[in-house]
């Protein structure tokens, strides 16, 4: 979990978006059969692809993998330098070797940190299905962010096939391509280790996308399909997960009992026995792994690492909890100063209301930004629409879920991520027919926005030579944007390879200034410390440092101090 950023930041970024935005609704408005010809034989050409159901949603999920691969030069693979990023890199460290977690090291109190559990074993806070994916990358293609890579072109392709089942085919196929555009190729989904929002949203498409095929053709592998994607959710997002699955399992219920389609309750049963089994499984794993890593298996993750460091809950309802002794000087900003402060003011409805509409800002500029805004003002017609009104009923089900939540980040509501795009679309397709005085502005706007999309992906790895401002911090509100981060946590890698290249093993202690970014985080580890060549570590009082010293006795011993560019590397003499 990362605190919700502000709206106020970012805004050279933003605002080139929504200026353009304003351009191209201008343009609709004056020239509305601009470049109609044009367009006209795009969308000929677009529809033949779209009419090809499987073809189409295999183009989405390679040209995502390829452009993202294309830009690398421009948008290299990205570096941790979060709290959540390392968190899951130790997951997926853990699991490289054939480990489900790992013992606490002995000098703990040395390498504690944000979002990693030390007792009663060292692991990553959160559920394991981030881990799992970039260790599938690491083992398969050398580098974790491979798996987040692959995922990114699955979610992309798995939101244009449950789009399939919504909405007409060209339709679907265009929600697929604005997903790689705007979340697939350059959001901090893709561009962090952090979230399983990817993940998350693969398998919420997967559980709206088999619904309607299900009910209507009762066929076996719609609900292995959904079986996958529940099984998923449990794994990665179980809480949104729980929100989606309510009115899934409402329709499901009421077809079963009543359904026009509905087979007879023999075939029903034995149809659901193997999917239903693999949710089984799919629970029993998360269980097993909560007996490993926290000692029960019914000990969510973040329960232990929560119950140990943070004094914030996460529901509104819920009392602050006691003070806690933080022994490094960046953890009490981070759980007291940031969290506990958010929690307080959210406490209070002058809090409180400010917080729903901040939450609703956050949402609608990540998923849609100002380019995908002009066709709400159709969201009436949406919301009367029958078409989409169960895909509607389910978002106002995360929307009472996420008010009574005090964070919100948006990879939280990725389990949702295909109905926003599906209610989205549906509105474009309201606007699209939208004629005022008989001029058809409203197509005029679908296709400017649309290639508008287009433009600003095509400009997005060229933002900084351009001259567009992008954040220069990582706390600087990029998470409720699209853009998605710039390459940060370059000095840590800087001083990382330049010991790697040096004889011997090392151990880094880390010295903070009060300056210091609070998400430029260097004290973390591999899952074992002990035989790593490098050990980061906290700079902590004389005698502390003493001990830690004494027990890496066989390593040489530096210095380092975050907050200054290049940050300086200073080796100190044994004790």
């Amino acid at each position: 979990m990362i605190a919700s950023p502000s709206l106020g930041q970012s805004i050279s970024i933003k605002g080139a978006e929504f200026i353009l935005t304003l351009i191209a609704v201008a343009v609709a408005f004056a020239w509305p059969r601009l470049g109609n010809s044009w367009f006209s034989a795009i969308e000929r050409t677009f529809g033949k692809l779209a009419r090809q159901r499987r073809l189409a949603v295999a183009a989405v999920g390679l040209a995502t993998f390829l452009l993202r691969l294309a830009i690398l030069p421009w948008r290299p693979i990205p570096l941790p330098f979060l709290h959540d990023d390392f968190s899951n890199l130790l997951a997926a460290d853990t699991f490289v070797h054939g480990r489900v977690t790992n013992p606490t090291p002995p000098m703990w109190i040395h390498f504690e940190n944000i979002h990693i559990t030390m007792q009663p074993t060292y692991m990553t806070m959160y559920f394991p299905a981030q881990g799992l994916v970039m260790a599938a990358g690491r083992l398969l293609f050398g580098n974790p962010w491979f798996g987040v890579l692959v995922f990114s072109a699955l979610m992309c392709s798995a939101l244009c096939w449950m789009l399939q089942a919504w909405l007409p085919l060209r339709w679907a196929l265009l929600g697929g391509v604005l997903a790689m555009l705007r979340l697939g190729l350059f959001s901090y989904w893709v561009d962090t280790y952090i979230g399983a929002g990817l993940i998350s949203a693969f398998a919420g498409a997967l559980v709206l996308g088999a619904l309607p095929r299900l009910t209507k053709t009762a066929r076996f592998r719609y609900g292995l399909l959904m079986a996958v994607g529940i099984g998923i959710l449990a794994l990665s997002r179980p809480y949104e997960g729980v929100l989606l699955c309510l009115p899934v399992a409402f329709v499901l219920g009421r077809w079963a009992l009543s359904g026009k389609n509905r087979p007879s309750p023999s075939i029903l049963i034995r149809r659901a026995a193997v999917p239903v089994l693999l949710i089984g499984a799919a629970l029993a794993c998360l269980g097993y792994y909560d007996y490993r890593a926290f000692g029960s298996p019914f000990t969510l993750p973040y329960t232990v690492d929560r119950a140990t460091y943070a004094m914030a809950p996460y529901y509104v309802w819920q009392p602050p909890r006691p003070a806690v002794h933080y022994r490094h000087e960046e953890m009490r900003k981070f759980y007291y100063d940031q969290e506990l402060n958010t929690y307080q003011r959210v406490h209070s409805w002058t809090g409180f209301i400010p917080t729903v509409f901040l939450k609703l800002a956050i949402t609608f500029l990540f998923f849609a930004g100002f380019a995908l805004l002009p066709p709400l003002i159709m969201l009436r017609r949406v919301f009367l629409d029958r078409r989409v009104r169960f895909l509607v009923l389910s978002v106002l089900v995360l929307a009472a879920g996420m008010l009574i939540e005090i964070y919100l980040v948006p990879h939280y509501l990725a389990p949702f991520t295909a109905a926003f795009y599906a209610i989205g679309l549906q509105a474009m397709r309201h606007l699209r027919v939208w004629s005022p005085e008989g001029r058809p502005t409203g197509l005029a706007m679908v296709r400017l926005i649309v290639a508008l999309c287009i433009v600003l992906a095509v400009l997005r790895p060229f933002a900084r030579s351009l001259g567009v401002d992008i954040p220069e911090s990582p706390s600087a509100g990029w998470a409720n944007i699209w853009y998605g981060p710039d390459h940060y946590g370059e000095e840590r890698a800087r001083v990382a390879a330049a010991l790697e290249q040096l004889p011997g093993k090392h151990l880094v202690l880390v010295r903070y200034p009060n300056h210091t970014e609070p998400m430029d985080d260097w004290v973390y580890n591999e899952s074992d410390i002990d035989a790593s060549k490098i050990a980061w570590a906290w700079d902590m009082d004389a005698a502390e440092n003493l001990e830690l010293l004494r027990y890496y006795k066989d390593r040489s011993v530096w210095l380092v101090e975050p907050g200054s560019q290049p940050v300086p590397l200073s080796q100190l003499s044994a004790p």
